[in-house]
């Protein structure tokens, strides 16, 4: 019985396929939020195209990162520890969030997104 414990609990601190898909949307949104957070303060010295193009690619990447972390979370039957991937869904959810946000104002300060 002791044996098939320690092959439980060897098994849940693995690298799961769960594990796997919420760290890459983590890092996806990760990734988003910085570019993001780098555009707007291009937007802010005046740097409009890059400002644009970091936008674009924050609001992208944290809007795939999102969906990535909603549907890991989804889908995970357990909670923290589980081997599911919920602590990595639940920071890919905030970071695409970040990074749409911050994608979002950086197209809004360079004047790329005309109201109309």
């Amino acid at each position: 019985m002791a044996a098939q414990e320690l092959l439980v609990l060897a098994d849940s601190y693995g690298l799961t396929s769960g594990r796997l898909v919420a760290t890459s949307a983590a890092l996806l949104g990760l990734f988003g939020a910085v570019v993001g957070g780098l555009a707007q303060v291009r937007a802010r010295r005046g740097g409009a195209r890059f400002a644009r193009r970091g936008g674009v690619v924050a609001l992208v990447s944290g809007l795939i990162a999102a969906f990535a972390g909603v549907l890991s979370l989804i889908t995970a039957d357990g909670g923290p520890g589980t081997g599911n991937g919920v602590v990595g869904a639940f920071l890919a959810v905030l970071l695409g969030g970040l990074g749409m946000a911050f994608g979002g104002m950086a197209l809004s300060r360079s004047g790329s997104v005309r109201s109309g």
